[in-house]
């Protein structure tokens, strides 16, 4: 596999390599930060084993271009919070390396966290104004394993409040405390969510890599969006602990990034068992510590890959796209057969079901780990909280916090018979029947549509998507761009088994690599 490095390159050709990367009318300047343009995780690494540049001057130009591209300039609004302790960490990572002392591929790299994910020195929001100011009591479990492996957490990032689990008709990357993110390839264009801000700051080059977070679609939609690779990992193989939950039988964290390696790199250091996460105990013999040796350039050859149909039909463009995808893979030797499957009827609302018991007790367990300083203690006491603030009924309701009060414990026959249907549909009659009977190695779709226009009185205009399958099933799945309806970006999405990561980044990789379609946004005010 050919690897790009910056070894014995000057600073300024990589300033040069990445500014003819920029918008032809810079929306900012006088700064000296376009050598941050689209880098990799493994050209940063080069930078710093070089001396061009030290991780604090690469997180302070982070910073910079957040506070021009995000806070003004187009307006991004996709960051929630700033580490104020970013700087003296970059500062400390410097020093080791000045020792000799290298904590691995993500030592020095910056990183922006989605605000549901705890960290001690940033308050953990989920975009709610209940939670403003709420200091976790300690890093989550992903959190800790990212800083011990060299990853300066930058920033947290804005998202669709609770994760998109309030109310009906919302628009995605909305939250009563930072508002409306904006998508930076057309910015009166939506993010997609839950993880708006994780994918708008990725694809934009506030960070280097970004973490999301999915129940259904909250990684991959929002890579597909904003032009990224997302990847949704298995269930049980990255630990939820210190994530404010959705859906403990759906609910993962994963990467999102510019690139299937960046991904795969990241993805390394965010696996392991985690006691306090029993689904993580499953991944025990199913992790790999270094996804990279799967990042193969001839990872296509020789896979059968299902193309299921039902998933298309409802863009003409993008169907254009994935005939091209399929021509692009059948070239770099992969099998294309068609598939004509629907899920089971009721699975999508078995799944709603389950969601609903599992968020009521999910969110106030999390309530319960703030000790003293959790201003509500319910969901009961959070829709009060919601019906005397100014800001989170002004556009939007909360039905889905309603319907999730309403419910009781998990041990109601409702509960337990929705999660049985769910995952019987879309494992064991789901993608294990298509993948063994058809011996494929995995199954691909669209992941969705060009981003639509914003909307806060109608919602969100959803076209269509395939996230479902795999998210119900808890199953892994990755979006690579495909190309692009006008200025808008969109995806595929490959799915397959439980653990089948590996199998996945070799499809992804050698797509990526054969196509190349990821292209850096250039902030356009409308389209």
């Amino acid at each position: 596999m050919k690897r790009i490095t910056l070894a014995g390159l000057s600073f300024v050709s990589i300033l040069f390599l990445h500014s003819c990367q920029q918008p032809e009318k810079p929306l900012v300047a006088n700064h000296n930060y376009q050598y941050l343009e689209e880098i990799t995780l493994e050209q940063l690494q080069e930078g710093y084993k070089q001396g061009t540049f030290t991780i604090e001057q690469v997180v302070s130009d982070y910073l910079k271009r957040v506070e021009d591209l995000d806070k003004s300039g187009p307006e991004l609004n996709s960051i929630m919070f700033i580490n104020p302790k970013a700087i003296e960490t970059a500062k400390k990572l410097d020093q080791e390396l000045k020792e000799g002392k290298s904590r691995g591929p993500l030592h020095g790299i910056p990183i922006i966290l989605k605000d549901n994910i705890d960290t001690h020195d940033m308050p953990t929001t989920a975009g709610a104004t209940v939670l403003r100011n709420s200091y976790p009591p300690k890093d989550s479990h992903i959190t800790k394993r990212l800083r011990e492996a060299g990853a300066v957490i930058i920033a947290k990032a804005n998202l669709s409040e609770w994760a998109n689990f309030r109310g009906n008709m919302s628009s995605s990357g909305w939250s009563g405390m930072l508002g409306q993110t904006k998508n930076p390839y057309v910015l009166d264009r939506n993010p997609c969510g839950s993880s708006s801000g994780s994918g708008v700051a990725a694809s934009a080059n506030l960070c280097a890599i970004a973490i999301g977070t999915e129940t259904n679609g909250s990684i991959v939609c929002p890579s597909n969006n904003n032009g990224l690779v997302g990847l949704k990992p298995t269930v049980g193989l990255v630990s939820r602990t210190g994530i404010i939950p959705i859906s403990v039988t759906q609910d993962t964290a994963g990467p999102m990034g510019r690139t299937v390696t960046d991904v795969a790199i990241t993805l390394g250091a965010m696996v392991g068992v985690d006691s306090a996460d029993q689904k993580t105990v499953a991944s025990a013999g199913n992790y790999l510590n270094d996804y990279t040796p799967h990042l193969k350039a001839d990872g296509l050859r020789g896979k059968r890959i299902g193309l299921l149909k039902r998933d298309l039909g409802y863009h003409e463009r993008v169907d254009s796209l994935m005939k091209k995808v399929v021509a692009d893979l059948k070239s770099q030797g992969a099998e294309v057969i068609e598939l004509d499957y629907a899920m089971e009827r009721g699975t999508n609302g078995a799944s709603f079901t389950v969601m609903l018991y599992e968020f009521k007790e999910g969110l106030t367990r999390y309530f319960a780990s703030l000790g003293d300083k959790a201003r509500v203690k319910d969901l009961n006491e959070l829709m009060e909280f919601n019906k005397k603030d100014s800001i989170e009924l002004k556009h939007f309701d909360q039905n889905l916090l309603k319907l999730a009060h309403e419910k009781g414990t998990l041990e109601e026959k409702e509960y337990k018979d929705a999660l049985a249907l769910m995952l019987k549909a879309t494992r064991e009659d789901g993608i294990d029947k298509l993948l063994n009977e058809n011996k494929l190695d995995a199954l691909m779709a669209p992941t969705g549509s060009p981003a639509w226009k914003t909307d806060l009185i109608d919602g969100d205009h959803f076209l269509g998507g395939s996230s479902s399958m795999a998210a119900i099933a808890g199953y892994p799945a990755i979006t690579v761009p495909m190309g692009f309806v006008d200025e808008l970006p969109v995806g595929v999405s490959f799915f397959s088994k439980a653990w089948s990561e590996p199998l996945l980044i070799e499809i992804a990789f050698a797509y990526e690599q054969s196509t190349k379609h990821r292209k850096a946004p250039k902030f356009i005010p409308s389209n």
